[in-house]
């Protein structure tokens, strides 16, 4: 029989910093699944910050939200009914149908996932697009080759703390994270494989990975932009690299920010800068998930999670990442 729902809508554009008067929880009936469909009760929704970008009316990579109708996003959940054949109830799921409690879903539209290698919700972190992210990045658009330097920005974030750890296991020697304060850069050299902290909020950041990295970064991964672009442009050994995988610096602007003033730097030491988005190298995911599967093995791979219950709170989730209030991935879990 047909199910009551709750789901989180957008209802206003933010300008700026969202409020939580941008959104509204709203109840609704989800009907028995149809022919060859599955009805799926989420227990795990991903937050992240590409999520912002969704919020603007403007085209990109991934088409935006609609103003009154609900958000979407990765979860996991299990099969409560289902009308397909081969995937019976109990059976977990990853899809791209979040923001709700429960979701209808089409075949091709989700992947069943194996919780006995690890829990559900590694799959929206560590093995979802999260370490495929910090994978693509650090072997395919700024390859790492053994003995290099690794500056990392977003360092105690899902995709930060990710990466560092894979730097390590494709050779670094040295890998340097930025994070906000002192509790967060003490956990991501205790915790995340860091060799080296930068303490974004105490300035100087350009200052302190020199200190960090006398003899120069060879590979920045740029989950932040803005001052952190800036002072990796000016540590960058010659043909070094960076991968642009986001802005967050810049996420709530309400006017066009300005590129770093050093970028001709780029000139005269032949660097590469490349944007990427994990969508584009899901070839990848194979090759990654027999990687990390070994890592986690071997205890080498770590999972942070920053959890909040309840779809109820799941904007104060969105809104707490955004103030950089989590450490490693953010989720909700119903």
């Amino acid at each position: 029989m047909p199910v009551t729902s709750r789901e989180v809508h957008l209802v206003a554009r933010p300008e700026g910093e969202p409020e939580p008067s941008d959104f509204a929880l709203v109840e609704t009936t989800v009907p028995d699944p149809g022919q060859d469909q599955i009805l799926v009760r989420n227990e795990w929704i991903s937050v992240d910050p590409y999520m912002r970008g969704r919020m603007k009316d403007v085209e990109s990579y991934i088409p935006p939200f609609g103003l009154n109708e609900v958000m979407t996003g990765g979860a996991v959940g299990t099969v409560v009914d289902s009308n397909l054949d081969g995937v019976p109830a109990g059976t977990t799921v990853r899809h791209f149908l979040g923001w709700r409690e429960h979701a209808l879903l089409d075949p091709g539209s989700f992947e069943i996932v194996d919780t006995s290698v690890a829990p559900a919700q590694a799959y929206l972190g560590v093995l979802g697009l999260t370490g495929l992210t910090a994978y693509a990045g650090l072997k395919r658009i700024a390859p790492v080759a053994k003995g290099e330097v690794v500056f990392v920005s977003g360092a105690a974030g899902a995709v930060g703390s990710t990466a560092a750890q894979l730097a390590k296991s494709l050779g670094a020697a040295r890998v340097i994270g930025s994070a906000g304060g002192p509790v967060k850069t003490k956990r991501i050299v205790e915790d995340f494989g860091y060799d080296a902290a930068v303490d974004y909020k105490a300035g100087d950041i350009e200052g302190q990975l020199r200190a960090a990295a006398p003899d120069g970064i060879d590979v920045y991964f740029d989950n932040v932009g803005g001052e952190h672009l800036r002072a990796a442009l000016a540590v960058l050994r010659p043909h070094g690299r960076v991968a642009m995988s986001g802005a967050i610096s810049q996420y709530n602007a309400t006017e066009p920010v300005p590129g770093p003033d050093n970028l001709f730097l780029a000139i005269g030491k032949r660097l590469t800068l490349r944007g990427f988005i994990a969508g584009d190298h899901v070839d990848l995911a194979p090759e990654y998930a027999r990687l990390a599967s070994v890592l986690l093995r071997e205890g080498r791979l770590r999972s942070e999670e920053t959890v909040i219950e309840g779809i109820e709170n799941a904007v104060e989730a969105f809104l707490g990442l955004l103030r950089g209030v989590n450490t490693g991935k953010m989720l909700v879990r119903l």
